[in-house]
């Protein structure tokens, strides 16, 4: 179906992410006592009586003027509260249906009214625009008492429209605000199926994340800032991206031509080392990081060029690889370590790896060391804040996903295995020798090649490497793990 959109708002802590992990059906939304902990928009899809949409979670709105002096709005995300405003206002401008969020157990507030007045003036910007007036249902949370319930009365002074008492802790009367959402909700039309490109940008905090984020998409998608840890939810934003490839024409001479990718690319909070996660909010943000990682293709391990690689670098690269998602190295900041001109002048080229200058030689030999698990990720030394040598990374990301969708045919395989046994004899024990019946490519995402032998404990560790070398010598598979499967008779895999 059609994308639509209810978006939630209102000022801090009043109960926006409570209702909206109810409405995901997960724990999507970072939840916590203190005001400002939702900073960047969040989506989830959400279905009810069969009508789907897309439920947006928004950090609250904290009016700037005259409600900032008072100590307790000032005391509240006060570093992030001009750009907590501005995500919510660029969600409510896309929105269908707005659920503005009131604490009906605290009645109703200055900065109620102000919020008030803030979506009246976004809502007249959008008529004036020629754009259809989204309705606004006002939920009155936390109204677990008929008392609450009966106070809820006064939201009504808002003059937007109908007052829901709700309990999003408790689901008390979210159904009847859910039949008010679906039928407030514009006629909806088929959507194609999601074939995306899954790409997470994942790093530990400050690597510049965000600032790549909004480099790749070309808007301000998400709180940008110089204090590590600001952004906390997984983020996703679809793009779509066009490029000129060269195809094989049956005269064998490449031929280009311009194909079009369709990208969710996700954005995801900082991942410290875990004795440094703080419990509550930092908690479930890095939890969420590490579920971006599990639903992504393909996974951009960001790298601070300046402070070099770190071990929890490598921590992070082996989550990547326990998930066998595709991964690409990004060195970011290396405008800290050399200027494009220097660049320019002092670059060479490397077979396979492209221009590269000797401090980026030095950096790429240390990451091979670090990384050597994963030797097969490509790397690329870019500045998110300059834009420098931004424009390969959604390309070699594609290929890396193109990579892992690739098969080989069984004849191939087996051509390798002999090549590889007569290159290098297959080990022995005692007088035992491996033999190697067979083998075929059963699986891709990732590529997956099943081995038949007399005995699976005559493969050594040394042999499979061997094999996997080979393997990735005469097909590639850029960025991308494979598995390779050893199965004796009657033996299980291994």
């Amino acid at each position: 179906m059609s994308q639509s959109f209810v978006v939630l708002v209102g000022r801090p802590n009043v109960g926006k992410s409570t209702l909206f992990n109810r409405l995901a059906g997960e724990r999507l939304s970072v939840i916590d006592d203190r005001p400002g902990t939702t900073r960047d928009r969040v989506h989830a899809p959400c279905v009810w009586r069969g009508v789907e949409f897309t439920v947006v979670d928004t950090g609250g709105i904290e009016p700037l003027e005259p409600l900032r002096s008072r100590q307790a709005l000032a005391e509240a995300s006060s570093d992030f509260v001009r750009e907590i405003r501005e995500q919510a206002e660029i969600a409510i401008r896309d929105a269908d249906v707005i659920i503005f969020m009131v604490d009906a157990q605290t009645g109703l507030s200055a900065a109620d009214q102000a919020v008030a007045d803030i979506l009246r003036k976004l809502i007249g910007q959008r008529q004036k625009v020629g754009k259809s007036t989204p309705p606004v249902l006002v939920a009155a949370n936390k109204s677990e008492s008929d008392a609450d319930r009966a106070a809820g009365i006064e939201f009504y002074r808002l003059g937007l429209g109908e007052v829901y008492p709700i309990s999003a802790l408790h689901g008390v009367g979210t159904g009847d605000l859910m039949d008010a959402v679906v039928a407030a909700l514009p006629p909806q039309t088929p959507a194609p199926q999601d074939d995306t490109v899954k790409i997470a940008l994942i790093g530990r905090p400050n690597v510049g994340k965000s600032s790549l984020y909004n480099r790749l998409i070309g808007e301000e998608r998400v709180i940008v800032s110089d204090v590590p840890g600001t952004t906390r939810d997984a983020i996703d934003t679809l793009i779509q991206f066009t490029e000129q490839i060269d195809i094989q024409a049956e005269n064998g001479e490449p031929t280009p031509q311009t194909h079009t990718s369709k990208i969710t690319l996700i954005d995801t909070a900082g991942i410290r080392k875990r004795g440094a996660i703080e419990p509550g909010v930092e908690k479930f943000s890095v939890l969420r990081a590490f579920r971006a990682i599990a639903r992504a293709d393909v996974a951009l391990l960001l790298l601070d060029a300046a402070e070099g690689i770190t071990a929890q670098d490598e921590h992070i690269a082996g989550y990547i690889l326990d998930e066998s998602k595709g991964v690409v190295l990004v060195v970011n900041k290396w405008d800290l370590i050399e200027g494009e001109d220097k660049v320019a002048r002092a670059a060479r080229p490397v077979a396979g790896l492209g221009l590269l200058t000797e401090k980026m030689q030095l950096f790429l030999q240390s990451a091979q060391e670090r990384f050597n698990f994963m030797a097969y990720a490509p790397p690329l030394f870019v500045s998110a804040k300059t834009g420098f040598r931004c424009d390969q990374i959604l390309p070699t990301a594609l290929r890396v996903h193109e990579s892992r969708a690739m098969r080989i045919s069984t004849s191939e395989v087996n051509r390798i295995l002999r090549e590889a046994a007569e290159q290098h004899a297959p080990p022995t024990r005692g007088s035992k020798r491996l033999k190697i019946y067979y083998g075929a490519q059963v699986a891709t995402n990732p590529p997956t090649f099943v081995f038949h032998v007399n005995d699976t404990q005559l493969v050594h560790f040394t042999y499979r490497r061997f094999l996997e070398n080979r393997i990735r010598d005469e097909f590639g598979f850029l960025g991308t793990p494979i598995r390779l499967s050893f199965r004796g008779r009657k033996q299980k895999a291994q």
